[in-house]
């Protein structure tokens, strides 16, 4: 079966050519249908060469599959060509998993919208370049599904593209990410002056000959991770993640939970052996995503358009994955990804259902009591939100602990106290918005809205995403030798620290018991704060009004941005538009040509026709000679 993996990306390629050619043509349901077979069928073909990785020994499980020669230039040689491995097969299962998914819900949430093929085509086409992404074997191949699923990002952000809003996030969106890919090329162009290559293989064999904190490495591996703050929305390129919210929710949760946003991740871990050679770059890595992790969970806290909150904890726990990376627990690092796949998309197609039940309302403050009338979405957005806060058994509270130990065991005690106070401001935030939304007094008008729960083809998705957010954590079961089945698997694909971590396991216990505290904690203060005294936000509010301002404008960052970066460059354009462009170049174009017209226009009137004119010049002329002549 794995003869055929160039089937994953290319169902949902062909999914895209039918809808976006004749969709428009065919009834709603077929082009929903199409959409979800499409990438159905990668899923079950992923499934198919997974369990067929499993049948190999662990140290044999790294298969390479080249389609065909792309590009043969001297030197210079790229194939079509396809790494099963277990990192790429675990993010082949999600992507595939999870997007399926998506694809069936969105055939009830956007039943109704005009653009019904224009959106599943391009949703397929976003898989497509997902899928090609993640089952590369080379740089090149990768970045070509890196661009696709920016250049997807911006057509699905800004799909509703009469709104301003929306088609100025699209445009964002695909800017911000520019800037990232621009450090991926840069360190595609290093890495091929290097070693000659841009095979994954090829490349970390002959970096393995390198020493540990090489100047050409620690350059190749920052310019890779820029990319990744851009992909994957980390500070300072994380702006454009938030004001993805303008695109239709289960985008959302394509975008947040399962593709786009882990690219970069999955590089830096797909890196691994670059970046253990750098201990520079790990150290950035960490710290960027210990400070995106708290800085994002704060915005998260005083938001109240249900989406925004959501994106704000997206970007939060994306901080989680990278500070995992940083500190060398890449298997952790995957792992929450998956984890936070599951839970993730549920709460974004929960958000969803709660949208589309309230009738387009997405503002909590007018929400409340919802709980009754949506019985499916709101325990499915409860097992989601359990999850992300890391209450045991559910997934989060394995992959989130496993950063949090590493991180403490490893020695990096500021970048764990970052990420604990995160993780309780987490719990605080996610359980603030399921008492706003679904709990308390009801604030929305009955005369003009009428909850009610989704359909089966949106509330089935959701409740497998549930079983998901459940169990899914158990495959990294810690402590209990052979327990952990995900660290196990994943191992021969990751190459680990040179000192690995090792603690006893009361230790291990003991982290696991003070994480789960912390959540409650963070759980509780907000039932006190949003159940018990509803009254008390008001006054904490009052009393800090500079730091809720400041919190609640986002740190005023998009103004920075906009007064730093985005007007100068407006105002400069608009300088070399009008004062160079058309003063200067068209000025000298038009001048050359107005001074040409003057000239012709005086010079025309010698030209009378008459021949006895002319011959009185000639005549006039010869004289003038001859004078002159003369007179020497």
């Amino acid at each position: 079966m794995m003869d055929y993996v160039w089937l994953i990306p290319l169902f949902p390629f062909l999914g895209f050519l039918i809808n976006g050619l004749v969709g428009k043509s065919l009834p709603k349901r077929t082009v929903g249908i199409i959409g979800s077979a499409a990438v159905g069928l990668s899923f079950l073909v992923t499934v198919a060469i997974f369990l067929e990785l499993l049948k190999l020994p662990a140290d044999a499980r790294s298969v390479q599959k080249v389609v065909y020669t792309w590009i043969a230039s001297g030197p210079f040689q790229v194939s079509v060509a396809y790494l099963i491995d277990p990192l790429s097969i675990i993010m082949l299962l999600v992507v595939s998993g999870v997007s399926t998914l998506i694809h069936i819900y969105s055939i009830g949430y956007m039943y109704d919208d005009e653009g019904f093929y224009r959106y599943f085509a391009y949703l397929n086409l976003f898989v497509f370049a997902m899928l090609t992404l993640v089952s590369a074997n080379n740089f090149l191949l990768m970045f070509v599904g890196w661009e696709g699923v920016g250049l997807c990002s911006y057509l699905l952000i800004g799909f509703w593209y009469e709104k301003k809003s929306a088609s100025d996030a699209g445009k964002k969106a695909f800017v911000v990410n520019r800037i990232g890919d621009f450090g991926f090329l840069l360190g595609m162009f290093l890495i091929f002056w290097t070693f000659g290559s841009l095979d994954f293989k090829t490349v970390f064999a002959a970096a393995a000959k390198y020493p540990v904190g090489s100047g050409i490495i620690t350059a190749m591996t920052l310019c890779l991770f820029l990319g990744a703050t851009g992909k994957s929305a980390q500070i300072p390129l994380y702006t454009w993640l938030p004001d993805a919210m303008e695109g239709p929710t289960p985008v959302s949760a394509l975008i947040h939970a399962a593709t786009m946003v882990t690219a970069g991740v999955f590089m830096v871990a797909r890196c691994s052996t670059l970046f253990v050679l750098a201990p520079i770059s790990l150290t950035v890595v960490a710290a960027v995503g210990a400070l995106t992790a708290i800085y994002a969970a704060t915005i998260g806290m005083a938001q109240f358009d249900i989406k925004r909150v959501l994106a704000y904890s997206t970007v939060s726990q994306l901080g989680y994955m990278f500070l995992a990376c940083g500190v060398g627990a890449f298997t952790s690092g995957i792992f929450h990804l998956m984890t936070h796949a599951f839970f993730k998309a549920l709460l974004f197609l929960g958000s969803g259902s709660v949208i589309h039940g309230m009738h387009g309302e997405q503002d909590m403050r007018n929400m409340g009591g919802l709980k009754k009338y949506m019985p499916i979405t709101y325990w499915t957005f409860i097992v989601a939100t359990l999850a992300i806060s890391g209450i045991f058994p559910f997934a989060g509270f394995f992959s989130k602990d496993e950063i949090l130990f590493h991180s403490f065991a490893g020695g990096h005690y500021v970048f764990w106290g970052i990420a604990t106070v995160a993780a309780f401001i987490t719990a605080f935030y996610m359980f603030r918005a399921v008492f706003m939304t679904f709990h308390g007094e009801e604030k929305f008008d009955h005369h003009q809205v009428h909850p009610h729960e989704s359909p089966p083809s949106m509330a089935i998705p959701l409740m497998v995403l549930g079983a998901l957010s459940l169990v899914g954590g158990l495959v990294g079961f810690p402590i209990i030798e052979g327990l952990n089945k995900f660290r196990d698997f994943l191992a021969p694909a990751i190459t680990p620290m040179v000192h690995e971590v090792h603690a006893p396991a009361w230790f291990e216990v003991t982290m696991m018991v003070f994480s789960m505290a912390v959540a409650v904690a963070g759980i509780y203060v907000a039932y006190k704060m949003y159940m018990k005294r509803p009254e008390l936000p008001e006054k904490v509010t009052a009393k800090i009004p500079v730091v809720y301002d400041l919190v609640y404008h986002k740190y005023y960052v998009d103004e920075i941005y906009d007064a730093a970066v985005v007007e100068p460059l407006k105002n400069g354009s608009e300088f070399l538009w009008h004062g160079v462009d058309e003063k200067v170049v068209d000025g000298a174009v038009n001048g050359s040509a107005t001074t040409v017209g003057w000239l012709s226009s005086h010079l025309r009137k010698l030209e009378t026709g008459f021949v006895q004119n002319y011959a009185l010049a000639i005549l006039i002329g010869v004289v003038l000679i001859t004078g002159y002549l003369i007179g020497r």
